[in-house]
Formats: C-alpha cells, structure tokens, sequence
C-alpha cells in the first residue's frame, strides 16, 4: 500500500536527518509547546482541584486526552496543507515532522556529555547527568552517575528512538506525534511522589501501554547488536534480559536495560533518591565489575546499532506492504 510506503520513507529520511543533525539548539521543537501545553493544564488542574486527589485523577485524563489529541490534530492540519503542494511537498513535511519524533543524536550527545563532564570533576558529572534523569543527583558517586546515564540511554532507546519508528510506520508523522505527546507527558507527571502521583497517573498509564510491544522489540534488537559488537557480549545480554526484564516498577523500561546491563556485564537499577525520597527498586544484571565512565560510549554504540537496526527492519516491512 502506498500509504505505508509513504511513511517508511518519511520515516528513514526522518531518521537519518536525526543522525545527522539532530535537535539544533534554539529551534522549535515540537515538544516543546507539547511542554507548555502540559505545564499549562498541571497549573489549571492543580487550581481546581485544591489537592482533592479524585479531581487530580480526572483532570490527569483530561491532560492526557487532550494532549495527545491536540498533537495529533495540529499534525493532521499540517500534513493537511502540506497535500497541496502535490506528493513531493508532503513527503518532504512528513520527513521533517518525523526527524521531530525521533532522538537518537540528542540522547547520545546527552550521555557524551555526562562522560566528558566527569573528566573534569565529580561536581560537573552531577550537573550534567541532572538534565537527563529525574533522580536526585546531587550525592551520586562517580560509579553511580556511569550507570544513571547507561540507564537512561537504554531506556531511551525505546522510548525516544524504536517506539516513534515503528509509530512512523503504522500511522506516520501523525500517530507518532500522539506518542510523542505521551511520552513527553509521562517523562513531566510521571512520577510515583505524591506531588505527581495523582496528576501523573493517566499519561504513565498511556505511555506504558503505547511502550509496551516497542519495548519488548527493543530488547531484542538490541540482543542482537550487542552480538554484533565486538566489544559486548550479546549471549549475556539476552541471558539477562531473559531474567530481568520484569526487575522494574514500569513493565517496559528494564527490556532494554537488562540488556545493556548483560551486554555490559554491569549491574543497574537499585534504590534511587527522587525528591527527597528513597524510592525502592529491584537491580539488574550482575556485578560483574563496576560500572565504569567509558560504559556510556559503549552503550552509545549499543543504541545507535539497535536504531539502525529497527529502522532498517520497518523500512524493509514498510517497502514491502
């Protein structure tokens, strides 16, 4: 069907113009206004809802509801305009609205830039890992930071890369958008304090079953590159994942870091500090050696190959329907 055709190439060109530019600083994201809109309706809710934590929960479903479906809506009314410039103009705008769902470059120069920050001191390694995770950062230990930044990277890898690919596919630059809406809603509200807990529960909800098959593809993929790497070890990697694909408090997020962690032969996870507030939290992988600052390149080029790889995959898929 021309359909998916159209989407598998707006989703390749998206994605290569990902790696090759990624998110320029400055520029208008998308999620940005995604993030404003949210910022807006937390504060509406919060107002209204003076702490009643039924009227939390039912403003949280309206904040999902509506921030997904406004994101899908502007897209459609772009991709709308763009169908008059005939099928070269549209392709050309669903290519560029794709590379906006799509952060592998970001992600990874993110992660780069926790290790660089760790050559020059451990204060620096704390500031920086801080814009990538939403645990307290402030006493991490060297060791502790390397595997909050591997964390976040594998993770991510569904997330922020896999997920909006395979949306891309299946319902292109506008389906993807809905996804990216809910995951920027889940990675603002999603939290299990009781400041976030109420408000916060519906866009987890969402973002977890929009995850969940992306999730379990993902650590697979990424199984297979760690075989591929010389480097990794991808037998663990799958020995692990295997194990310790269920060792988190969300149903998707420990598939890609238990694989990392096996290809890694490192150990992930544990009790971390949010708020103030010692959240529990089972450990994955086995401690083979500490975790060590050049594991977040490693697991740089684990996320990029597992990209590769799920892009070449729904490409073909997407060529062939």
């Amino acid at each position: 069907m021309i359909f998916f055709r159209y989407n598998a190439i707006a989703m390749l060109a998206g994605f290569l113009l990902d790696l090759l530019i990624g998110d320029p600083e400055g520029w208008p994201h998308p999620v940005i206004w995604i993030g404003k809109y949210i910022s807006l309706a937390d504060r509406k809710i919060r107002e209204r809802a003076q702490g009643d934590s039924v009227k939390l929960r039912r403003g949280s479903v309206w904040m999902t509801v509506s921030t997904v479906l406004i994101a899908m809506a502007v897209t459609a009314a772009v991709m709308r305009l763009a169908m008059f410039g005939g099928k070269w103009v549209l392709l050309a705008v669903m290519s560029v609205v794709s590379w906006t769902c799509i952060s592998a470059k970001c992600l990874a120069k993110e992660a780069a830039g926790v290790a660089k920050a760790m050559k020059h001191s451990l204060e620096d390694g704390r500031t920086q890992v801080h814009r990538i995770v939403g645990r307290d950062t402030a006493s991490l230990s060297e060791e502790e930071i390397a595997a909050a930044t591997v964390e976040t990277v594998a993770e991510n890898t569904t997330d922020g890369i896999v997920s909006p690919l395979i949306y891309l596919l299946i319902g292109g630059p506008i389906l993807a958008m809905g996804f990216k809406a809910a995951s920027t809603l889940d990675s603002m509200e999603g939290y299990l304090d009781e400041k976030y807990r109420d408000i916060g529960w519906c866009g987890a909800k969402l973002d977890d079953v929009l995850n969940f098959i992306p999730a379990r593809i993902s650590g697979l993929l990424m199984c297979v590159s760690a075989a591929l790497l010389k480097s990794l070890d991808g037998r663990n990697a799958f020995r692990v994942m295997k194990r310790d694909h269920a060792n988190h408090l969300s149903p998707n997020c420990a598939w890609t870091e238990s694989a990392a962690a096996g290809a890694l032969h490192i150990r992930l996870g544990g009790s971390h500090e949010y708020f103030g507030k010692v959240i529990e939290k089972p450990t994955i992988g086995d401690a083979d050696r500490p975790v060590k600052r050049s594991d977040i390149l490693q697991t740089n080029r684990l996320m990029y190959l597992t990209s590769v790889l799920a892009a070449a995959i729904l490409f073909a898929i997407g060529m062939i329907l």
